[in-house]
């Protein structure tokens, strides 16, 4: 059984990128290297409950980077609280199995009021005339107090949006440093997300992108050197990464097919036209390169409809509905009744309006949660105009589709030999396996 494990959950890390950076090879020289196939949908939420499950969608519930809530007519995107992943975590199972034995999590998406032992994730406090404070969620409660006056406040603007950037990777790497000095958890899982910008914003193979692996490779140095000195040891590492970008050149924009078929309703409000959840026969909730069309009351007439509407249409590769979810593993009830599946160079925007003027207010933005949508845009900035641009062309890089070919594929690195089931492939729910077994918690 393993003393300590440490899992780094890094999007868009490849065989490619390990290549040139030599502080994390030397970190895991000696053992050994896989090729990682996401789970569909490859975007963050879904992929990092299945490293921490074992589970696919079908099962831990985990269908997209938010939900739309049948009942209450909303969208969540990125909010939802860890109790939203159906089935246990490696926390839990260690907690089960031994409660001297402890854990931490540090900043993956659906961390908030986890049982882990130690946990610290972004929880800005919404203030009543709409601005934000600076606050992340810790537990224990005191924990973000102290780490500010060490480190200041956590940089949510380095987090996302246009000056995401390696401040908030190395705030969140100095901080899961102080953790492991306090508290020297048995397991410890932290999120590491620069690569997934200038992937985003420029391509994952442009000059910026090629940038943030050697900005990260040197972060990555010094946390290995500052773990080792914390726990007087090497932990056992694995790195694991998560999802591929792949270069897009095209937009799909399901709202606007939806609306222009009569399906997808509107209200106007002074700000511009806001979409009706409640009055729509059909809306797409987009994500990166898939969307869940949810439609009112599953009217099995209108399903068949929405298929036909986008079968064959650019930048649709496949139309998924009702028993055919299981092909995929997201037969799960707050899938959409059809889920909408993008070619590996396009992605799906989610505005629903056809005039720029009529556009709300939010999606001149940074605002990922009252957008009903994942929105890259928000990488860009307008110095012009001073606002986030409506332009979808803007991005070049983009996840999430189901992965048919090796360039879709991430890796899965290991500081030790002779772990990996499959030597040469793995799947996310198998970085699972191999903690809980490392753990000597592997479920019966």
């Amino acid at each position: 059984m393993r003393e300590t494990v440490v899992l780094l959950s890094i999007p868009g890390l490849r065989e490619r990128d390990v290549a040139v950076m030599p502080k994390l090879q030397s970190a895991v020289a000696g053992g050994e290297i896989a090729d990682l196939t996401p789970t569909f949908p490859a975007v963050t939420c879904p992929v990092q409950a299945a490293m921490t499950t074992g589970r696919a969608p079908r099962e831990h519930g985990v269908i997209a980077n938010g939900f739309y809530w049948r009942d209450k007519h909303a969208v969540e995107m990125w909010t939802s609280p860890s109790d939203c992943i159906q089935r246990p975590q490696i926390w839990d199972l260690l907690r089960q199995r031994d409660k001297d034995r402890t854990s931490a999590v540090w900043f993956p998406l659906h961390s908030k009021l986890c049982p882990a032992d130690y946990v610290c994730t972004p929880a800005p406090i919404h203030n009543p005339d709409g601005s934000e404070s600076l606050w992340c969620y810790t537990r224990p409660e005191q924990l973000y107090g102290t780490l500010r006056d060490e480190l200041g406040h956590f940089p949510l603007h380095n987090f996302w949006g246009p000056m995401a950037g390696i401040g908030a990777s190395q705030w969140i790497a100095d901080s899961a440093v102080h953790a492991a000095k306090t508290w020297r958890p048995n397991f410890f899982y932290i999120y590491l997300p620069h690569l997934d910008y200038a992937a985003q914003r420029s391509g994952p193979d442009s000059a910026a992108a090629d940038q943030a692996v050697a900005d990260l490779d040197e972060l990555l140095g010094s946390l290995f050197e500052r773990f080792r000195a914390a726990y007087g040891d090497d932990p056992l590492w694995l790195v694991a990464g998560e999802y591929a970008i792949t270069p897009v050149r095209h937009a799909t924009y399901p709202n606007r097919v939806l609306r222009e078929a009569g399906l997808l309703a509107v209200r106007e409000a002074d700000d511009g036209e806001h979409l009706d959840f409640e009055a729509s026969a059909a809306f797409a909730m987009v994500d990166h390169q898939f969307s869940h069309v949810f439609v009112k009351g599953a009217d099995a007439q209108i399903v068949r409809r929405v298929a036909d509407l986008f079968t064959g249409r650019p930048g649709i590769h496949e139309v998924v509905a009702g028993v055919q979810l299981a092909k995929y593993e997201l037969d799960h009830p707050r899938s959409g009744e059809l889920v909408l599946i993008s070619t590996p160079d396009s992605w799906q925007a989610y505005p629903w309006w056809f005039d720029d003027a009529r556009a709300p207010g939010f999606a001149r933005t940074v605002d990922i949660h009252r957008k009903p949508g994942y929105d890259p845009v928000e990488l860009h900035f307008d110095p012009a105009a001073k606002s986030i641009p409506l332009d979808a062309t803007l991005v070049k890089g983009s996840h999430g589709a189901p992965v048919r070919e090796d360039y879709q594929r991430t890796v899965v690195l290991c500081s030790e030999p002779g772990l990996f089931p499959h030597h040469t492939r793995m799947r996310d729910v198998d970085v699972f396996g191999v903690i809980a077994r490392e753990l000597g918690i592997a479920p019966r």
